[in-house]
């Protein structure tokens, strides 16, 4: 179940307060979502409960993108159900109200994926507030369910694309992007409060600003546009607090021709040297099934120009095996890229199907036994890969922000865990620190000098 970890101030109150707990499933784009509607909760009088005993409503906030996703979240709203009894469900499984009131009756309410109006609506007819009548003037933080020192930055929501395995459009609709000068006063905000880590995130990150012509506004006296680049380069002007530059790291990233621009930032420090794109396979074949660009060729000649403008760049991308009609020669075809574009972080992801797909039509679906031996061969070409790159960072001294302190050991020793700028949360390794500061506290950006590696990891030691 996923609580605030930030401390929620004290509330001036009317009768006891009504307490919400969440639970919040899938991805960074839904964990916004979360942070969105518990700070609107609170502003309306409520406060948050860490555990299913403490509240008078449960919010799951659901996956719907995979068959598996669904599963767990259908198993999710049982678990809070069993333990609460009174649950509200949203999210992008929100949109098959049938499926989840067949299997759980008892629900209270359901409301599809970023519908915030609903939601709070729904919390509250089943527990109404208990607030007086001045309680929405008190000033307070936004909720965070990430740690303070990282925050994710949603720019936009939906998607144009119609890939053939994937039914995030009619999840989450077509884009809509927000306003250049909202998304910048929201990133402000953040690292003013003590954010040391923007992850910029979207459905496709490259296309922002397309549906709204890349209008402009007005931010800090000049006239800024609703695209990629122009936000990078505001994002990159950034300072805490304290006067530091704080990471931003660019998530979803299609390789449209104008990512090229965005490269020169990292070269100058402006912009975190990371770059996720979803490839999601290689084969000019494969990606036409999927519906998907298929100029991988010219994506290995741009690798290669990103890696001479910025030679630390990082970049992360996913791909899907037995995807239908994937023949052996495409799966090798795939392996060979692989070899060649040398990617630093890589996920891989068997094809499953999910209903409403246009996947699931296609004729020769791949047998769940080749699909397993095809997973387990990429994921031995890319992990030799990974552990070839991060041993080449054995010696060297890197920037590490720090995640965790630990305690001191029998010796004395504190150890510390923290992510290089090649690795984000959650989804990439981590460097793991012996021998630091007691005063070094989470969210600390740091020099490490490498010690040791592994496939995933780094290991060493302030410098």
């Amino acid at each position: 179940m996923s609580t605030v970890t930030a401390p929620i101030p004290d509330q001036k109150k009317v009768g006891p307060q009504k307490r919400v707990g969440m639970v919040s499933l899938g991805c960074p784009k839904a964990l916004v979502d979360s942070e969105r509607i518990l700070t609107r909760l609170r502003a309306d009088g409520y406060a948050m409960s860490p555990d299913y005993a403490g509240a008078d409503v449960v919010l799951v906030n659901t996956c719907g993108f995979l068959d598996s996703a669904k599963e767990e979240s259908l198993a999710a709203i049982g678990e809070a159900i069993a333990e609460n009894g009174r649950v509200i469900v949203t999210g992008c499984m929100g949109e098959e109200a049938d499926a989840i009131r067949a299997a759980h009756p008892q629900v209270l309410a359901i409301t599809g994926a970023h519908q915030y109006e609903q939601v709070v609506e729904a919390v509250h007819i089943h527990a109404p507030p208990s607030q007086g009548p001045f309680v929405d003037l008190i000033p307070q933080p936004d909720i965070k369910l990430t740690p303070r020192h990282y925050s994710y930055l949603k720019i936009s929501e939906g998607c144009n694309h119609s890939c053939a395995f994937c039914i995030i459009p009619q999840l989450r609709g077509k884009l809509a992007s927000r306003r250049i000068d909202a998304v910048l006063r929201e990133a402000e905000k953040l690292v003013a409060a003590g954010t040391k880590e923007l992850l910029v995130i979207s459905q496709d990150t490259s296309a922002y600003g397309v549906d709204t012509r890349h209008e402009a506004k007005t931010w800090k006296g000049r006239e800024v546009r609703a695209h990629m680049t122009d936000l990078a380069r505001e994002l990159g002007q950034l300072r805490t607090p304290e006067g530091e530059q704080p990471w931003v790291r660019l998530h979803y990233v299609y390789p449209y021709p104008h990512v090229d621009a965005v490269i020169p930032l990292m070269a100058e420090g402006l912009l975190t040297p990371y770059l996720d794109i979803p490839f999601q396979h290689a084969s000019p074949s494969v990606l036409k099934r999927m519906k998907r660009p298929a100029n991988e060729a010219k994506v290995l000649e741009r690798l290669r120009n990103w890696r001479d403008i910025c030679p630390d760049i990082a970049i992360r991308s996913s791909f899907v095996v037995g995807f239908p009609g994937e023949t052996e020669d495409d799966f090798r075809y795939l392996l060979d890229w692989l070899e060649e574009a040398q990617l630093d972080r890589v996920g891989a992801f068997r094809f499953e199907p999910v209903e409403g797909a246009q996947a699931n039509a296609l004729p020769d679906h791949v047998p769940e036994e080749i699909k397993e031996e095809r997973y387990a061969r990429v994921m031995e070409v890319t992990e030799r890969i990974s552990a070839a790159k991060l041993a080449a960072k054995v010696g060297r001294t890197i920037s590490v922000i720090i995640d965790e302190v630990g305690e001191a050991d029998e010796d004395g020793d504190i150890g510390a865990t923290g992510r290089s700028q090649a690795d984000a949360p959650e989804i990439d390794g981590a460097v793991y620190l012996r021998n630091v500061a007691a005063t070094l506290k989470p969210g600390a950006i740091i020099d490490a000098e490498i010690e040791e590696s592994d496939a995933h990891d780094l290991f060493g030691v302030p410098a």
